[in-house]
Order: C-alpha cells, then structure tokens, then sequence
C-alpha cells in the first residue's frame, strides 16, 4: 500500500469514504470494512437521481453539475451518522477535491479510502459485472477526473490487486498493527 503521510493513526475512524474510478470494487470492500468494523454501508450508487444513471448508462459522463445534489444527499447522510454518533462507511467515487470538501461538510473528521489500480485491471473488471449501469466507456473520464488524496486529506491507498480480505486487513493495520480479522 502507498505511504501516506500519516503512518499510524491514534484511532480508527467512525465515518470512512471508500472512493476511487468506477470498477475499482468499492461496493465490495464498503461492504467487507462495513462489516469488520461493525457499521452500516452505504452504497452511494443506490442515491443517483434516476436522470443520472440514465445518463451513465447512454455513455454520457457527468459534470458537476450532474453530481452536485447527489452529493449534498451523500454529505446530508454523513451528517446524520455524525450528528448522531454513529459509525459508517459509504461508497462513493469521490473523485475531485471538491467533491471530497462537499462530503466533508458533512463531517470533517471524514476518513477516505482510496482503492487505487490501473486502467487495465480495471477495466477488465467491469466487463466481468453484467448489468452495471456504468459502462466500460467512460472509465476514462473517470481517470480523467480522478484527483488523487492531497497530503492534507485524512487518508490512505490501497492497491486493488490485493484481494478484498487482506486489502481491508491492510487498512485497519494501518490504525494498529494489532486489528486482525476475525477468524471464521
């Protein structure tokens, strides 16, 4: 996994972002962190205005424009969970800077998870999952779009080719070298 600026944290964060290209496996490992840390998941895929898949699926990328109301529903849930305390993890491309700040609002403490890997990998991955929305057309607006972490995001990498288990052990190690999975 890249370095990021912050080796070990002092605590694992309660509201986590899982970002990255559209096929990285975001919903996967929301799915599998959700679970190892005991939080709701929450795909943010399933809070796209109808226009917006629609407009995907025809092989039109979004603007911000299309992204900017999805958004402050995604930052709207944040806050809730923020506000009440809670712990969550959503799955969210999160691809500029901006849109990151916007989902910050919600709560600063925000802690992001960049599934980082190449086009290729990538791609090949969203031929194999039949009935997507997201063609593989505009994966390369997405790369286009992609803005990675800045030093002064609350955040880490992780390399895609890792499979989900150990990508999400990886992760939590990264808070302490301790956390293992649970044993099945």
């Amino acid at each position: 996994m890249p370095d990021h600026p912050t080796q070990y944290l002092e605590a694992v964060p309660k509201r986590w972002i899982v970002m990255g290209v559209s096929g990285c496996g975001k919903s996967e490992i929301g799915r599998l962190l959700g679970e190892r840390l005991g939080v709701a998941h929450i795909e943010g895929d399933e809070h796209h205005p109808p226009v917006n898949i629609a407009k995907m699926a025809a092989g039109t990328p979004l603007d911000d424009a299309d992204r900017q109301d999805w958004l402050l529903i995604l930052q709207q849930k944040i806050r809730a969970a923020a506000d009440r305390g809670l712990g969550m993890v959503l799955s969210c491309s999160a691809l500029k800077r901006r849109y990151r700040d916007l989902l910050r609002g919600g709560d600063p403490d925000l802690f992001f998870l960049h599934l980082d890997g190449d086009r290729e990998l990538i791609a090949q991955r969203m031929q194999a999952r039949p009935g997507h929305f997201m063609p593989v057309a505009l994966l390369d607006s997405q790369f286009r779009d992609l803005e990675p972490l800045q030093p002064d995001e609350a955040g880490v990498r992780a390399d895609i080719r890792l499979a989900p288990e150990t990508l999400v052990d990886e992760v939590l190690a990264r808070f302490n070298p301790d956390i293992r999975k649970e044993e099945k």
